[in-house]
């Protein structure tokens, strides 16, 4: 595999718990870039992160951190023993039973007066809701205000510059009716725009918080530690992120190469299929070099490193992954420009009421309730709840039928999908291999077989133990059981040699001794209705494809036997990433299912992913969905759930829409008041929600 060594710098990671949109992200990326001694930035949303490569001579972290307070973003080393994914979901829904449980009472206090209370009786009702109402702005409406604040102290506006001046103006206005002893008091209309706003706010968390790094999963393919190998023949378990090139390590059977290197003592059988997608496994002796994240089968192994960290095939996969991910935030920018243009609207709107109705009427404070209301019901509340609220009724759908949603953004990029991509092993395929010939039950060469089957980590052997439990043969107990590296499994049964292994010739397994020899035979079988799907999606008018690292006779056969076309055998991860990526610049818009890590990079490319749950956990991290069952009926399931969650947003969409061109004019005419515009803004906001949890076609 090429790997990039073109990468700059030291590598620097900090954590910016502020970022929580694509413009932040962007402006993070534009604080650094071009400042002394930083070669690249990069911003990841999902983690919360970004990583910089720097010049330690010119820069340090330190720095960074300076540059990012003075942009508006506070930042600190990340610590991935300290640091965790916490997404505050908990703080947001205290907030949110708090501004629920205000706005009930002060309603209730607001039915006396709009039931006739007057003079001392009605300014009691409204200082108790004074008393409920601005502890509760002032906490629940923290979220709102911190970040109005911060983008106002740098000179930007966001979506929350206006919600806050609402809030702010109702409350304000309220205070002052009522040191007056005046009729009007908005304190139920603020409390109940902070309410259904933390709820949009709440659901946007939990989309967020689903959408975890792919590349962080990585580093458990190699785990923590290694072995190193001293030349005096001391052992001593290092930190993965120690290991050098040079150094020798010693990797036991059983255990993931932690580096890339050469082998210098042993041989042993290696399970490349995280990376390659190849099904068997690949014999290994001195002077092989071994790629890290493999697992080691047989012999315990001894490599000199040559490459770590990033230099390795792993890292670079786990670039691809992180630069993919980030790409599938072009949605996120597309909604942050149109967001700097709706505040500006709102801001317009309200202040050519306030002047308006000062210039017909003279009175400040009618004009700014005139002001006030239209600033809360043009509150982007609708349209905030419309896009979470459909992808949550969705998802629960697809909970129901066994797809997991991880990101409710892919819903979107699904329903534009025009091209359907496989991988072939583990995916179109069953993730073990199948034995198709073994000896009959009563054959009595069987006790031996499975002792030694059950001695092996080789996917062969597991399938011929599993065999024989089926049988209920009981093991026999062998003596001098040894492994050959690259050849099988060798004991004495009875006082003679058996063995279990690979031929003299050929592939496959064979058993030797007894008085026998006989030839296991193992077939790649197909999911149960990989070909139903596959033909029902076709009918559909979705193009197919296989894209895999397994070699041309087995792509081949399983494609002949699907109807598909379209394969490629023996591809790399990045050559399935440049397929993938040549084909969307053609305009294509792929889905891609995959299960292996090396479908990382195009699962977290393509247009939209979804991964099987036996699948590898960077693949099933790196999709947007995941499915459990055996079948495949998944991928269309989620293709009409996509459909589904198309149609209802474009109907929320329109409703938020039409809502805002009817209810603005009434606003700004001045006939409504804060508290109905409150009850408006909170009404299109249920029937939004209500729209898109009604029962429709099931997925």
């Amino acid at each position: 595999m090429h790997i990039d060594r073109t990468i700059r710098g030291q590598p620097v990671e900090l954590l910016v718990p502020s970022m929580h949109c694509a413009g932040c992200m962007r402006r993070i990326e534009d604080a650094l870039t071009g400042q002394p001694g930083i070669f690249a930035a990069r911003a990841n949303l999902s983690r919360r992160r970004v990583v910089a490569r720097i010049d330690p001579a010119l820069t340090d972290a330190e720095a960074l951190i300076a540059t990012l307070a003075r942009d508006g973003h506070a930042a600190r080393p990340f610590d991935p023993g300290i640091d965790s994914q916490a997404t505050g979901d908990t703080g947001m829904l205290v907030r949110i039973g708090i501004a629920g449980f205000a706005a009930m009472n002060i309603m209730l206090l607001s039915i006396g007066v709009w039931s006739g209370a007057d003079g001392a009786t009605r300014d009691l009702l409204h200082w108790v809701s004074a008393l409920i109402a601005i502890p509760a702005v002032l906490f629940c409406g923290r979220p709102f205000f911190a970040s109005a604040f911060a983008a106002l102290a740098h000179r930007r506006v966001n979506m929350d510059v206006p919600i806050s001046l609402a809030i702010v103006l109702a409350v304000s206005m309220s205070i002052i009716e009522t040191l007056d002893s005046g009729k009007n008091a908005y304190f139920d209309a603020a409390v109940m725009l902070i309410f259904f706003l933390l709820i949009g706010r709440y659901l946007e968390h939990r989309m967020r918080a689903a959408a975890r790094s792919a590349a962080e999963e990585l580093a458990a393919l190699t785990g923590r530690t290694a072995t190193r190998v001293w030349p005096d023949g001391r052992q001593q378990r290092l930190s993965v992120g120690d290991l050098q090139p040079g150094m020798i390590l010693s990797i036991a059977a059983g255990e993931r190469v932690p580096a890339t290197g050469v082998i210098v003592q042993g041989q042993t059988d290696l399970d490349r299929a995280l990376l390659t997608g190849e099904c068997d496994p690949i014999p290994a002796a001195t002077g092989d070099q071994v790629q890290a994240g493999t697992l080691n089968l047989g012999q315990p192994i001894r490599i000199r490193v040559t490459a770590t960290g990033d230099d390795t095939a792993l890292g670079e996969i786990a670039r691809l992954v992180d630069s993919a991910e980030r790409g599938q935030g072009r949605f996120d920018r597309l909604a942050d420009q149109w967001a700097r243009y709706y505040v500006l609207i709102i801001h317009i709107l309200a202040a050519a009421t306030l002047f308006g109705w000062l210039l017909m009427i003279g009175s400040w404070l009618s004009a700014l309730a005139a002001a006030t209301a239209v600033l809360i019901i043009t509150c982007p509340c609708a349209l905030a709840l419309a896009i979470p609220s459909v992808h949550t009724a969705v998802a629960g759908r697809l909970f129901k039928a066994g797809v997991f949603l991880k990101n409710g953004e892919a819903l979107e990029r699904l329903s534009s999908i025009d091209t359907v991509v496989f991988d072939k092993t583990g995916t179109l395929t069953k993730d073990r291999p199948e034995l198709v010939a073994a000896p009959p039950a009563d054959d009595p060469a069987w006790p031996a077989i499975a002792a030694l089957a059950a001695a092996s980590r080789h996917p062969f052997s597991r399938a011929i133990a599993d065999r024989g439990r089926e049988l209920g043969i009981s093991p026999a107990r062998l003596g001098a059981i040894t492994e050959l590296p690259g050849l099988g499994m060798q004991a004495l049964f009875q006082g003679a040699p058996v063995r279990l292994g690979r031929p003299k010739s050929g592939s496959g397994v064979t058993f030797t001794g007894v008085g026998t020899a006989f030839d296991f035979r193992f077939a790649e079988t197909l999911r149960s209705d990989a070909r139903q799907t596959c033909d029902a999606l076709a009918g559909s008018g979705y193009r197919l494809a296989i894209l895999s690292g397994d070699n041309a006779t087995r792509v081949g056969q399983t494609a002949s036997a699907l109807g598909i076309d379209d394969a490629r055998a023996g591809l790399l991860p990045q050559e399935k990433l440049a397929w993938l990526n040549a084909r969307s610049a053609d305009g294509a818009r792929i889905l891609m299912v995959g299960d292996g890590l090396n479908d990382a990079p195009v699962l977290a490319a393509a247009d939209a992913s979804i991964s099987p749950g036996s699948g590898a956990d960077i693949a099933k991290t790196a999709a947007d969905l995941v499915f459990t069952g055996n079948g495949l009926e998944a991928v269309a399931t989620a293709l009409d759930a996509a459909a589904l969650a198309r149609r209802r947003s474009m109907q929320c969409l329109a409703i938020a829409i039409a809502y805002n061109a009817i209810a603005v004019p009434v606003a700004v005419a001045g006939l409504v008041t804060p508290l109905f515009a409150a009850i408006a803004m909170s009404a299109s906001s249920l029937i939004v929600v209500a729209n898109a949890i009604r029962p429709g076609r099931a997925p």
